[in-house]
């Protein structure tokens, strides 16, 4: 594999006060030879002169954020990370590869989870190249690579775990987004690292079931919640009625038997468990008629 080759190159600035003295020199010279017609000062100082003008292709500009790969004549030479205005070789061959901060968002993908329902993810992706040499020269479009790697390792992510966790399941999309995040961030990072690219950031921006499902499975988390709170009102209820029997018999209120306390029990779970009001009922007569 290629790896980057840090490069220090010369200053664009220096080097263009050396470039124009030399050329005002060679151009003093060339006018002192054509006046005194000496060819053998005229013709070197003509070549050194065309070198000169070569020398001034060398020029380049490095924006901040931003590294030229030099190259010559196919040959991997190294990389200038440093800003400003720059020289080197005229014949090295200048790629810009930014190195800026680059998110996309996915297109939602529909995939089958864990437990093989149907569901339909997207995510962002936040990356930037630390690599250039590897960037530009181990894959064919390093921009396009992370798109297809990252939405292949989204696919597969969306496979491995289940939407939402049932009976017991461990992780899961929909209740542990921070855990999904890592596993993402780490999924698509094993994918791209051979293409000098490192990932800062990836996160869920979609998570649906797919519409052939929506409505049943709506249906499941309706019944669900139902019975959640059903059960958190039943346990308040037995707690309430627990409390009600141990403070008759500690303030000696009333003596039940254990008929009364069965009928006392299931009069207090239907007031406290019912959906609506209760409608009470005096008894002017006698508790035990």
């Amino acid at each position: 594999m290629i790896r980057e080759l840090k490069r220090n190159v010369p200053s664009g600035y220096l080097m263009i006060v050396v470039l124009a003295a030399a050329q005002l020199g060679l151009a003093l010279l060339i006018e002192k030879a054509i006046q005194s017609q000496s060819f053998a000062i005229l013709i070197p100082a003509v070549i050194a002169s065309i070198i000169v003008l070569v020398f001034w292709g060398g020029l380049f500009m490095v924006h901040p954020n931003e590294a030229k790969v030099l190259q010559l004549f196919g040959r991997y030479a190294g990389t200038t990370h440093d800003s400003g205005l720059k020289w080197a070789n005229p014949f090295y061959s200048k790629v810009s590869v930014s190195t800026r901060i680059r998110n996309f968002e996915s297109s939602t993908l529909k995939v089958n989870d864990a437990n093989g329902s149907p569901i339909e993810i997207a995510a962002v992706v936040v990356w930037k190249v630390f690599d250039t040499a590897e960037a530009l020269f181990e894959v064919d479009d390093y921009a396009g690579f992370v798109q297809i790697q990252s939405e292949s390792a989204l696919r597969n992510l969306g496979m491995t775990y289940p939407y939402e966790p049932h009976d017991g399941e461990g992780i899961a999309l929909r209740s542990n987004p921070a855990e999904i995040a890592q596993a993402l961030v780490q999924e698509i990072q094993d994918r791209l690292t051979t293409a000098g690219v490192t990932v800062v950031e990836a996160r869920i921006t979609h998570l649906a079931y797919a519409p052939e499902i929506a409505n049943a499975m709506l249906r499941r988390q309706q019944a669900s919640a139902i019975i959640s709170a059903r059960k958190q009102i039943v346990r308040g209820a037995v707690g309430m009625v627990q409390m009600a029997l141990e403070e008759l018999d500690e303030n000696d209120i009333v003596q039940l038997d254990e008929e009364r306390k069965a009928a006392m029990v299931s009069n207090l779970l239907v007031v406290l468990c019912s959906d609506e009001s209760a409608q009470p009922v005096l008894n002017t007569g006698s508790l035990y008629t």
